[in-house]
């Protein structure tokens, strides 16, 4: 050793290397790139200068001092997504560098479009002289292979080095062991990058013929045998030693050579770099070229010129091969160690040679001489003196031993810098403890052993309450969550242990230190659990082929888990660590003092480390850990935080991970030792350029364990297990990978039901998946034609999993895979031949495997950009996480599946369509009170018209009625349509609500249809009834009109002076003599109760003949007195309190609706109708039919109905005897005689009438109809800011209203009100609906505005009404003062109800002016504005909006009921929109007790819910199980429209504080015993409750 150093001066040796570099450049030489250059430059490229030259040409300068990260070698940019050639010679590094992390063993194969040429067709030798000359230029700018290797290297960061080497060992590439660097004159033993290569081999001495060795490769002592080359030589040493390695049937390029792509261009910064690559056997003598494994190193450059990497190998090969042609400069094979064997290769042997092998003291047998033999033989002699070699070495070093001499000969280690040793050390001091693996988990990660086990098997407990017996269920719930809460107290007991306080202050570290720390704890634990994993995994092998005892299997899994030891399990402890805390803590220090943790984790997730989502061991999620991490996660990334998430299932074993790792470039665990368990994610940034394209800024790729799995498959709950692990992950993802290893697999048919299952609950919740099934080991080039027959078969098996899978989830819509997700029976499939190309371990990854991938992968990241729905952020994606795994943890999954951006994104919808059909209905409402308007305006202000021609106005108002339904139909069918074709937000999670929403909106056209019909037949009714009256009274009105005239052309013919009181005395004779002469005849009087007696027995004559006789014995008059109530004795005694409650509740909101319907009619002043009474007796049908105990209804069917009819028809009497009194003939004339009397003098005096009529005209005429107009258009503006306003969201959807109930309920916290919305819930509704009335019109005084907008339109639209005719009547020229208000009122018909016998009255006796009196109506009007504002100011608000003719509550209340569906255990109602849904659903349920259940034993109020019970192994009975006891946990065999969806202990606080507060008093209510409340109830508080209410809405 100390000879040959003392043989090297390292400033001399890189002397000779700048001299060698320079003569290369400026020799003549066979290569014109580099003997051509442009006139007058200098031919000589300095050596300082070569480096930044090459590394400029390639695009990598800015890496030299900057480091090129792994990240951003992993990146998704353009080159994934395209197929197109490198373009440029900057591209061929990243071109390589993306084709490595794929495996691809043509990433060598550098080529640039731009520089290929065609071949030319020219037969003239000097056009191809021309053309190489013409060629010289591009050639000057090529790359050798070598020389872009060694760049990379040179600008890669340690670990991106380590990433290179390791997939250039499994490409088998050789892998740099030496590098130089010609600008710095330095040399690096590459160790660090080499040690995370692991290599399996069966060398032939090993003693167990199934055994195997599996080793770090830089730890194992084998042989070296280094190749190198003294001065020039025409045989190539590197091709040589391919064919030494590779067998005929296996050869490989594992040495780059002069014959390769670009091998023969000079190479400019990679001479001196000493490469190493490894024979390792398999086995089989008859394949093995060596028995045992053996390192080969390879030396690029002449000895001479690069005597430290020579030296180097010298002092640590076993054998050094040195090719030559002369040995004329030799004298460093002089002094070599003394057990260094050296072997001479040259072509042929002549005397100079013997001579200086004599002077060298070398021997015969030292030489190698190929002149003698051909290619084949030569090869078999160099393999026979290396095996001699490696039988007769004894000194072997292993990589990591030699780095001892590295140092001596000026060589740098790569390891050799501060942070990664520093990391090293810390590694160590955790690693070096562990001893026994299952004792180091025990002492030192405490948290996640039994504790975290039991936890999840309680977690999944409390969902499924498998166990619970015949206990109450909230009281095993209870006891369920304080076991919980011990076992996180014990963790709590436990102090942070030595390893973790280490592990945490690693973690603290600056990152490049942390990042070095996690490799070697990754290595580090990979040795230690190795040796232990696989000599347990050999015993479960012999067990399973002996005795297949599933206890004995279940010990020795339980074994392997607990001996498999990873950083996974580190963080597991941190991740228990940070749960137990939190869980327990009253406040926030406790998590304070781990906050930082999250955050380093996430920064770990950032910088390329995988986080374990599922913990595989205790098949459980720390949701809180995850969700902190997440979030930071979340923090460091916003404003970019899109994601996509791509994931692979398949079955254990089958190459998942091997593909994903393929695809993307990445490391999940693929050792047989250490296969994945649970699953686990990683990040993988999108670059700027195709951030828009794929629609994200990262890519998530999750890798789970595989189904099927060896360890689990003889357990119980393995099925189990691969539902929830399959349902979870596809549940995350946006493209889910099946990987099927061979389409002939037994598994194969459990995998796709398996999977097929996840399918179709993600459908059902509304998630949109792409799924490629990926068929592997299928190598044939026609394998896509080939298999046809076998893709049809695929699709078949799909289908009939898909059928079968649908039944257990209890779906009779699917029946096809189809029905599930869109698939191409073409492109959804994809064959890949197998991975290896021949026989490993010396095997290389198959090119077609890397290719397909590469497609497979441009696929799916081109796809992502397509992907239907919403686009993910990081916070969707912790919600989809934890709404996931809490509804995975149910074993009925669709139907408790709650997540919150679904139930976002459908009230978001929710609210649109509440706008939608609020504006529907406010169109129609429009629309109607016009066409009201027609009709009681018909013929008022025209010519008389027949009676039939009002059939005819109406029959056409109901055709303009249908045009306009259908279009406001097809206006909110298409904002529907519109909304769902949106890219924003998240629509496709609630797709399939589509058709709810579709139905509801023609649901909403028929209701407006029948409203709107039945408003035009009652306004017609009501015409022809008042028409008759109106023709008495003209009549009348006529006759004293004449004899008004005749009296006052009498007086004017006598000529004598008349007083007032004369003309007073002369009419008042007039008058009694009119009406004595004048025949009155009173309206016949109507019994009403006969009427309606009549209706009742028409509408109960289906019922037989036994009803139609009770009715016969019946007298109206006796019923509706007192508050209806009906007898116990109608009911069976087992129901008899709980549906003696619903029947109570059910008539009193009933008659409630009935005295509404009989209010708004007598509001009218008509007559009654018989209309009326069948509209009322609808009503009670239709809320009879909508009961949820239909058949029981007919029990009270007949007496309420009575009970109805008896008030109604006392009401409907009275309303009929006040319209003959008010409508009295005789009573109507006599309230005229003033008016008539008044225009008599008048005209006798002849005195100006205008200003007087004016006034007359607008008190009696205009007056009247303006405030009908404004009590209607008020109340539809307060519905229309109501449902728009800026601050009334609760009004926006039913859930946000009900929501605000239950608030204001806790706010005030009172029994009685409570009580009210346990009996009455609408009523309860409306109440508080007026209150929030009164509240908004108040704040900022808002009616008055409403008010103030309304004066002024009306008031405009009459004076420009008035102005338009004074116009009109001008260009007729004409003056009739009766004409001109005709023609006023006609116009203003559209909109006001003018009374047109006031009208007739007042123009009757008027000599006024048109012209003036339209100047004063105009003023008259002006001041009716005035005193109308004033009346208004005078009100109270509460007076105003109760006396609206157009109810704002009865309009809200259509708004926010819903469908009034209850949930038939608990009694809450259903919060979907519309009334056409095909479910119901609940935000939030409550204890049953609270709807009147209780124990038939014990007489107790049950404290069960209805969520809890549903998933419970508890049984019910009532009338509609036929009195049988059926499963709660089928309930939906009995009420198959109810969506129950499970219960958290969070969610339901609220209902269970207010029964744990209220227990006496509801017990009292329902006259049973109370409830025995758990006494975890007790303890929650009103914030809680509050804070329950808020999570849950």
């Amino acid at each position: 050793m100390t000879n040959m150093i003392q043989l090297l001066s390292q400033e001399d040796e890189f002397e000779d290397a700048r001299s060698d570099l320079e003569e290369t450049v400026q020799s003549s030489s066979s290569r014109t790139c580099f003997n051509q250059t442009r006139k007058n430059e200098d031919p000589v490229t300095p050596i300082e200068t070569i480096l930044r030259s090459v590394l400029q040409t390639l695009g990598l300068e800015q890496h030299y001092h900057e480091k090129l990260p792994l990240s951003t070698a992993l990146q998704i940019d353009k080159r994934t997504v395209t197929d197109d050639p490198v373009q440029s010679l900057s591209a061929l590094s990243w071109s390589f560098l993306k084709k490595l992390m794929m495996v691809n063993v043509t990433a060598r194969n550098i080529t640039c479009s731009v520089l290929e040429k065609p071949a030319s067709d020219s037969s003239d030798w000097e056009d191809d002289l021309d053309d190489d000359q013409a060629n010289t230029g591009e050639q000057i700018s090529l790359v050798n292979p070598l020389d872009l290797v060694t760049a990379l290297f040179l600008c890669a960061d340690s670990f991106l080095q380590q990433e290179m080497v390791s997939k250039m060992s499994v490409c088998q590439f050789s892998v740099p062991l030496l590098l130089p660097n010609c600008e710095t004159n330095q040399v690096t033993f590459m160790l660090w990058a080499m040690r995370d290569i692991v290599k399996k081999y069966k060398p032939h001495s090993l003693i167990d013929p199934n055994g195997f060795v599996e080793e770090r490769i830089i730890l194992s002592d084998l042989p070296l045998v280094s190749f190198v080359r003294l001065g020039d030589c025409s045989t190539s040493k590197s091709q040589t030693l391919n064919k030494l390695l590779s067998n005929p049937q296996q050869y490989q390029d594992i040495f780059l050579h002069k014959d390769m792509d670009c091998g023969d261009i000079p190479r400019k910064i990679s001479n001196g770099l000493v490469e190493i690559s490894w024979y390792l056997p398999s086995g089989n003598k008859n394949i093995d070229i060596f028995p045992e494994p053996v390192a080969i190193a390879n030396l690029r450059g002449d000895i001479n010129k690069f005597k430290s990497q020579y030296s180097f190998l010298c002092e640590t090969s076993n054998a050094v091969f040195v090719f030559f042609e002369k040995l004329d400069k030799c004298d460093l094979l002089t002094n070599n160690p003394e057990k260094l064997q050296l072997f001479l290769v040259g072509d042929s042997e002549t005397k100079e040679i013997k001579t200086k092998a004599q002077q060298l003291n070398l021997k015969r047998n030292n030489f190698m001489f190929r002149a003698k033999q051909n290619e084949d033989s030569f090869i078999k002699t160099l393999r026979a003196n290396m095996n001699t070699v490696i039988r007769n070495c004894e000194n072997t070093k292993s990589l990591e031993k030699m780095t001892k001499v590295a140092p001596e000969l000026g060589i740098l280690v790569d390891e050799d810098t501060a942070d990664c040793k520093r990391a090293k050390d810390l590694a160590e001091k955790i690693t070096s403890e562990i001893q026994d693996i299952p004792q180091f988990k025990e002492t030192q990660l405490p948290l996640q052993g039994k504790f975290w086990k039991e936890l999840a098997k309680l977690e999944k407990e409390e969902c499924r309450l498998q166990y619970a017996g015949d206990q109450g269920i909230e009281k095993y719930k209870c006891e369920l969550a304080a076991k919980k809460m011990e076992l996180r107290k014990q963790q709590c007991s436990f102090k942070t242990s030595t390893a973790v306080t280490l592990f945490i202050q690693a973690l603290s570290r600056p990152c490049l230190e942390r990042a070095y720390f996690f490799k070697w704890m990754r290595m580090n634990l990979d040795s230690l659990s190795t040796n232990n994993v696989s000599m347990l995994k050999e015993q479960y092998k012999k067990c399973q082929e002996s005795s297949g005892n599933k206890e004995e299997i279940s010990k020795l899994d339980k074994k392997i888990s607990c001996c498999s030891l990873g950083i996974e399990h580190f963080f597991r402890e941190l991740g228990q660590l940070y749960e137990s805390q939190v869980s327990l803590s009253d406040n926030d220090k406790a998590e304070n003092q781990l906050s930082h943790l999250p955050k380093l984790c996430a920064e770990l997730l950032l910088e390329g480390f995988p986080l374990e989502l599922l913990d595989g061991d205790a098949s459980n999620i720390p949701i809180r850990w995850i969700n902190a991490v997440l979030t930071e996660l979340n923090v460091l990334l916003q404003p970019n935080n899109r994601i996509r998430t791509v994931t692979v299932l398949g079955v254990q074993s089958t190459g998942k991970s091997t593909l994903l790792n393929t695809m993307f470039g990445v490391q999940f665990a693929i050792s047989s030792e250490r296969c994945t368990r649970g699953a686990f994610m990683l990040l993988l940034k999108v670059s700027d350029e195709i951030k828009e394209e794929v629609n994200c800024d990262y890519l998530v790729i999750i890798d789970t364990e595989g189904l099927k799995s060896a360890e689990l498959a003889q357990l119980d709950n393995s099925y189990e297990h691969d539902n929830e692990l399959a349902t979870f992950v596809v549940g995350l993802s946006d493209v889910t990978i099946i990987n099927i290893a061979m389409e002939n697999s037994t598994d194969m048919k459990d995998i796709l039901q398996i999977v097929v299952h996840a399918f179709i609950r993600m459908k059902e919740v509304g998630k949109k998946h792409k799924c490629f099934f990926v068929h592997q080991n299928i190598s044939d080039v026609s394998a896509h034609a080939k298999n046809i027959r076998d893709r049809t078969l695929l699709l078949d098996q799909l289908n009939e999993m898909t059928e079968l899978a649908a039944k257990m989830e209890d779906n009779d819509q699917i029946t096809k895979f189809t029905d599930v997700m869109e698939y191409n029976v073409e492109t959804s499939n994809w064959y890949i031949p197998g991975l290896w190309h021949g026989n490993p371990p010396m095997a290389s990854v198959n090119a077609g495997y890397s290719e397909a991938v590469s497609e497979l992968k441009k696929t799916i990241v081109n796809g992502l950009g397509k992907c239907k729905g919403s686009q993910n952020t990081i916070l969707d994606f912790i919600e989809w996480t934890r709404r996931l795994w809490s509804s995975v943890k149910f074993e009925n999954f669709i139907f408790s599946f709650r997540n919150s951006l679904v139930a976002d994104a459908y009230r978001k919808i929710c609210v649109e369509f509440n706008k939608w059909a609020w504006s529907f209905r406010k169109h129609m409402h429009t629309w109607t009170l016009k066409a009201e308007g027609n009709i009681s305006n018909f013929g008022k202000f025209s010519e008389k018209t027949a009676v039939s021609e009002l059939n005819q106005l109406v029959n056409q108002l109901k055709g303009n009625a249908a045009s306009e339904l259908s279009k406001g139909e097809s206006t909110i069918l298409d904002n529907i349509t519109r909304y769902y074709k949106q890219t924003d937000g998240y629509i496709d999670l609630v797709e399939i609500y589509k058709e709810d929403f579709i139905n509801s909106g023609k649901s909403l056209r028929r209701e407006l249809e029948n409203a709107v019909s039945n408003k035009l037949e009652a306004a017609s009714t009501i015409y022809r009834a008042m028409s008759k009256l109106q023709d008495i009274k003209k009549k009348q009105r006529v006759t004293m009109e004449q004899k008004v005239l005749a009296l006052l052309e009498e007086c004017r013919k006598s000529k004598s002076q008349k007083t007032d009181e004369d003309l007073n005395q002369d009419f008042d004779k007039m008058w009694n003599e009119t009406i004595e002469e004048l025949s009155f005849q009173p309206h016949p009087k109507q019994n009403i109760m006969d009427c309606v007696f009549k209706q009742l027995m028409i509408n109960l004559q289906h019922k037989g003949s036994s009803v139609t006789k009770e009715l016969a014995k019946t007298n109206l008059e006796d019923y509706g007195k007192d508050p209806f109530t009906f007898e116990v004795g109608f009911l069976q005694k087992w129901f008899m309190k709980q549906t003696v409650l619903e029947f109570q509740t059910l008539s009193e909101n009933i008659i409630t609706k009935s005295e509404q319907f009989i209010e708004e009619q007598i509001a009218t002043k008509t007559d009654y109708d018989d209309t009326y009474m069948r509209e009322i007796l609808q009503i009670v049908d239709d809320e009879l039919n909508s009961f949820k105990k239909t058949k029981d209804c007919d029990q009270i069917e007949v007496p309420l109905k009575k009970h109805i009819c008896g008030f109604a028809g006392r009401k409907f009497q009275a309303m009929h005897d006040s319209f003959i009194q008010e409508n009295d003939p005789r009573k109507c004339l006599d309230q005229s005689r003033d008016m008539y009397c008044r225009d008599f003098k008048d005209l006798f005096h002849e005195r100006d009438q205008c200003q007087k009529k004016a006034k007359e005209f607008t008190d009696r005429c205009l007056m009247p109809a303006v405030k009908v107009y404004l009590s209607k258009a008020i109340g539809l503006e307060i519905v229309e800011n109501m449902v728009n306003g800026k601050n009334t969201s609760n009004f926006r959807t039913r859930t946000l209203f009900h929501q605000f109930i239950l608030k204001e309920l806790l706010d005030k916290f009172k029994f009685d009100n409570y009580y009210k919305y346990m009996k009455s819930y609408k009523s309860l509704m409306e109440d508080k609906i007026f209150c929030e009335i009164l509240k908004c019109m108040h704040v900022e005084n808002k009616l008055a505005e409403i008010e103030g907008q309304l004066f002024v339109r009306i008031t405009n639209y009459i004076t420009t009404s008035i102005s338009k005719c004074v116009k009109q009547l001008d260009r007729q020229k004409s003056s009739n003062i009766k004409e001109f208000v005709f023609a006023v009122c006609k116009d203003l018909e559209d909109t006001l109800v003018i009374p047109t016998d006031s009208v007739e009255e007042l123009m009757s006796l008027n000599n006024a002016d048109v012209e003036q009196f339209a100047e004063w109506l105009t003023k008259s009007v002006e001041e009716m504005k005035m005193k109308l504002q004033q009346k208004s100011q005078k009100q109270d608000l509460f007076t105003k909006i109760e006396n609206l003719q157009f109810n704002p509550v009865n309009e809200l209340m259509q708004l926010l009921t819903g469908c009034g569906e209850q949930c038939p255990f608990c009694g809450v109602p259903c919060e979907a929109t519309g009334t056409e849904h095909t479910e119901h659903f609940a935000t939030i349920h409550r204890p049953r007790g609270l709807n009147a259940f209780h124990s038939v034993s014990s007489e107790e109020l049950v404290t069960d819910i209805c969520t809890s019970a549903v998933f419970s192994e508890k049984r019910f009975k009532c009338k509609d199980t036929n009195n049988k006891f059926h499963l709660y946990r089928n309930y939906r065999e009995i009420y198959p429209n109810w969506q129950i969806p499970p219960d958290t202990i969070e969610a339901s606080n609220y209902w269970k504080y207010v029964m744990a507060q209220f227990n006496e008093e509801f017990a009292g209510f329902y006259e049973a015993k109370p409830a025995d409340i758990p006494p975890a109830w007790k303890q929650i508080t009103k914030e809680q409750a509050e804070s329950s209410l808020k999570e849950c809405f």
